[in-house]
């Protein structure tokens, strides 16, 4: 009885010293799980978040680059009926001879050069092409069979010809946009304009942009990157395969598959896994995109956009390793405070002193926190206060602006009544006396009269339009031309210069300004009429437009040789309702107006009193690239 005793005894020993051990060999093990759980979650949620966004930037540029490619597609669709209303044409259709054939020739050349497409060329109800733009060069289209073409097919139908293929002469890609001519009701040929669509590609290559667009035949048409050209986008049958091959759409292109390592569908759009194709990536690693499609009007094509999601991916892995290692290191302070709670436990006798300031700083933060609250209370009212200012500065100052504009208006009142009044006297005598001469029978003179009417109308009109561009509200952003604003602000004082003559010397280059037109037009007028005030009391009046750019800024001078201004008075220009004029001839705004509108386009309007006599205002805007010149033989 007493021997199985002593193995009893030793057994309590045991459980004493084992929890311990064993809690402090377990505890790192959820400690590690959690912060590779949380790091996960916030990798997961900032890539979510992530490629959230790149979806709703990619949806806006999606919007954009296709209708850039419906635009240059729908640039030319007129080309092909305009021949129908080419009298050679029809006569080379119903009676070819080669006299005729060179015209149409010369024609079409002329007509390709001004539209600036690839090629123009006609054909006959056979498909034979009668006459091309590319007459003169050795892969002319002349005499070709098109028949083939879907294109022609369509025309001759009487339907519009829409055909994207590879040039069986040329070997070179392009649009085609093809039209049935009709004579007497009878279609008797059909009008074909062919269009390349490199330009697209290039300005997607210089953008760095990821696209591509697929015809109906699921095929790439149009790439950023060549290597993706004439690739399909989803499996092709036999069947296609050999009805495509039959057509030569894409002249003899193997047509391969562009296949994603990976696909994912992420709400409307996708996660495409493709193989890297920059020969500077050394081993051409795969690149994930998020990749978003649209339908383009008026064809059966797709524009597809591709965005790397690569900087997301890194962005979210810096995002989960920060929240590990935040993680751990709350759950380092949380071990820490509990060593620390177990340690204050034990000083039972500095227990109440501990409590006593705990409660006294409590009460401190309590009160500290009322104060904080309170102040920011009192900071958000006066940061309501300060944005309703600035909103009513805003809009006393869009109204100050319309003001000038109205009271430069009122003050050319009676000059526009009086230049309005002589074209409504003339209107009436010309309308009455055409009636007379109708009804005599003479038509050439009341043929010239209602000309003449016309023309009088047209002024009234440039005259009213000028006053309601003037008028109307602008901002503070928009480009604008130097020569034309010039130009708009002295047709506008037209009137109050054939009342007060001067003499106006104009020595400056055109520029683009960053000033909204309107409001440059504005600055103008208030200065030239400034001028035209200053020199009012003397018959030689002198007034000099000077300008020229200093690296990214212009500079505009209004300089007159009229009195000038007193020193005492030169402090007060700016002012507002500050004025020289005498009675009610001005408000006091024209100054102050203009150098506001110049300092909101980032410039400034200062004033300069050269010693010679009369007073200079120097204008200073931004300048602007200047913009592309237009080719003269797109009109």
């Amino acid at each position: 009885m007493q021997s199985p005793s002593t193995p009893l005894r030793a057994l309590p020993a045991l459980p004493t010293v084992k929890p311990r051990l064993l809690r402090r060999l377990l505890l790192p093990m959820p400690i590690i799980l959690l912060m590779l759980a949380c790091g996960y979650a916030a990798y997961y949620l900032s890539e979510q978040a992530g490629i959230r966004a790149l979806a709703d930037n990619g949806e806006r540029q999606l919007e954009l680059h296709a209708r850039a490619v419906e635009s240059e597609i729908s640039t030319h669709t007129y080309l092909p009926s305009l021949l129908e209303l080419e009298a050679s044409v029809s006569r080379l259709l119903v009676t070819p001879t080669d006299y005729r054939r060179e015209r149409v020739n010369a024609y079409l050349e002329g007509l390709n050069q001004r539209s600036g497409s690839r090629a123009i060329y006609v054909l006959d109800t056979s498909g034979r092409v009668m006459a091309t733009s590319n007459w003169r060069d050795a892969d002319s289209f002349q005499g070709e069979d098109l028949s083939f073409r879907a294109y022609f097919r369509d025309a001759m139908r009487g339907q519009p010809g829409r055909f994207y293929g590879v040039g069986s002469t040329t070997g070179e890609a392009g649009y085609y946009l093809a039209h049935g001519l009709r004579h007497h009701g009878r279609i008797i040929g059909v009008a074909v304009v062919k269009i390349r669509l490199d330009p697209l590609e290039q300005r997607w290559e210089r953008a760095r942009l990821e696209a591509f667009v697929s015809d109906e035949n699921g095929i790439i048409i149009l790439s950023s990157d060549p290597t993706r050209r004439l690739k399909a986008v989803q499996p092709l049958s036999t069947e296609t395969r050999a009805r495509l091959a039959s057509s030569l759409q894409y002249h003899w292109t193997r047509l391969d598959e562009l296949q994603p390592q990976a696909r994912q569908p992420f709400g409307s759009a996708e996660l495409l896994t493709l193989p890297g194709s920059d020969p500077s990536d050394g081993a051409a690693r795969p690149i994930r995109y998020l990749a978003q499609s649209r339908r383009l009007n008026d064809t059966a094509w797709t524009f597809n956009l591709l965005t790397p999601v690569q900087d997301v991916r890194r962005e979210a892995i810096s995002h989960g390793m920060l929240a590990a290692v935040a993680f751990a290191l709350l759950a380092f302070l949380l071990i820490a405070w509990n060593e620390r709670r177990k340690v204050l436990a034990t000083r039972l006798a500095a227990r109440e002193a501990l409590e006593q300031a705990n409660n006294q700083l409590e009460r401190k933060i309590a009160e500290r926190t009322a104060d904080l609250r309170a102040s920011n209370e009192r900071l958000k009212a006066q940061i309501r206060e300060r944005r309703q200012a600035e909103e009513n500065l805003r809009k006393t100052q869009d109204d100050l602006v319309q003001a000038g504009k109205l009271a430069v208006i009122g003050q050319m009142s009676t000059s526009l009544a009086h230049e309005l009044n002589q074209p409504l006297a003339a209107l009436r005598t010309l309308s009455g006396n055409s009636v007379r001469f109708l009804a005599r029978g003479n038509l050439a003179t009341a043929s010239s009269n209602l000309q003449t009417i016309n023309e009088l109308v047209d002024h009234m009109g440039r005259i009213t339009a000028s006053l309601r561009a003037f008028a109307r509200r602008s901002d503070d952003t928009g480009a604008a031309q130097l020569g034309k604003a010039v130009d708009a602000a002295l047709f506008l004082l037209r009137p109050r210069l054939e009342r007060t003559p001067l003499t106006i010397h104009r020595a400056f280059t055109d520029a683009r300004l960053a000033i909204d037109q309107t409001r440059l037009e504005q600055i103008l007028v208030n200065l030239v009429v400034n001028a035209i005030d200053a020199m009012s009391a003397q018959s030689d009046r002198q007034l000099w437009l000077e300008g020229q750019a200093h690296d990214d800024c212009y500079q505009l001078s209004v300089r007159d040789n009229g009195p000038g201004i007193p020193p005492s008075l030169r402090v007060h220009l700016f002012e507002p309702f500050f004025t020289t004029k005498p009675g009610e001839q001005g408000l006091g705004l024209g100054l102050t107006l203009s150098a506001s509108l110049a300092a909101a386009a980032s410039g400034n309007l200062s004033v300069q009193h050269p010693a010679a006599g009369g007073t200079a205002f120097v204008l200073s805007l931004p300048l602007l690239a200047p913009s592309p010149v237009e080719n003269p033989h797109d009109e």
